[in-house]
């Protein structure tokens, strides 16, 4: 009896296509990659645990304000070098850098639109410019913004994300904390409501002024709010810190942030909130 001798054909392993680059984002609460066009759609929220990546200011606007209403203004301030400051062509070419990369004339945006129907001035900041550092020109179109809230008679809504005051201009960033809250307290005296909305990080000079005088203060999940960092604080007072104590979460049991705020559910927690505000904030008569 004869056998043939079996053959046998090799399969070779196929090279795996490569994943283009940026396909997939980690979500840092879970661990798993998600499609980064998923995220993209969702406001830059993972769909399943709720993580909060940054969105620009553009992106933000465009999805709170009624569509076609948001006007920007003051466009044109924009950051200097009034204090000459050292390496001062360093300092001008970062500013020119970060206009470029960011596609912003400044750390803020400012405009008026409607929500839901309703008149608002917004003021809203973007990381990506110098860390949303408050400088001279951010303070005054922040100021402005809160001016033409008064002017017009509408809510004032600012949504802050910041490093803190820009050190390339000592003390006039300073500065733009008392300018601002300034003009807080004078919309407050013509009846006007004021929502702060605080956002991932909110820190040093911004945290001081502006980010937590709200007549209602907002956060988003998971948001780093706090004056100066972990560190600084220990060591000045020399005590152990409870953890996450800067997180949105830790300041909502403390009383410093009135509510949490998914930023898919933004648009109508603002809503909600400038229709019950606007009706019950009534004008203060000057003193005589």
């Amino acid at each position: 009896m004869h056998f043939d001798k079996p053959t046998y054909k090799v399969h070779r392993r196929t090279k795996k296509t490569d994943i283009p680059k940026g396909t997939y984002t980690k979500c840092p609460l879970t661990g798993e990659p998600v499609f980064t066009k998923e995220i993209e759609d969702n406001q830059m929220v993972v769909p399943k645990s709720g993580h909060h990546f940054p969105i620009g200011a553009r992106e933000r606007i465009a999805k709170l304000c009624d569509e076609g209403t948001f006007l920007e203004t003051d466009a044109g301030v924009r950051s200097a070098d009034p204090l000459t400051f050292t390496d001062s062509a360093k300092y001008t070419a970062r500013i020119k850098k970060y206009e470029q990369e960011s596609g912003l004339p400044e750390a803020v945006i400012t405009g008026t639109g409607q929500i839901h129907g309703i008149p608002v001035s917004l003021a809203v900041m973007d990381f990506r410019f110098c860390g949303g550092t408050l400088g001279s020109a951010a303070g005054e179109k922040i100021t402005r913004a809160i001016e033409t809230a008064t002017a017009k008679r509408t809510p004032c809504i600012i949504f802050s994300t910041s490093g803190g005051a820009r050190m390339q201009e000592g003390i006039l960033s300073l500065m733009q904390m008392a300018k601002t809250s300034a003009a807080l307290r004078r919309l407050a005296d013509a009846g006007l409501p004021y929502i702060s909305v605080l956002t991932h990080p909110t820190t040093g000079g911004v945290s001081a002024s502006y980010a937590t005088l709200g007549d209602v203060i907002l956060a988003e999940p998971g948001a780093l709010i706090g004056f100066a960092g972990p560190r600084v604080i220990k060591e000045t007072t020399k005590q152990t810190l409870p953890a996450g104590f800067q997180t949105s979460e830790f300041l909502l049991k403390k009383g410093l942030v009135d509510q949490i705020v998914s930023r898919l559910e933004m648009r109508e927690r603002l809503r909600d909130l400038l229709a019950a505000l606007h009706l019950r904030k009534k004008p203060v008569a000057p003193a005589a």
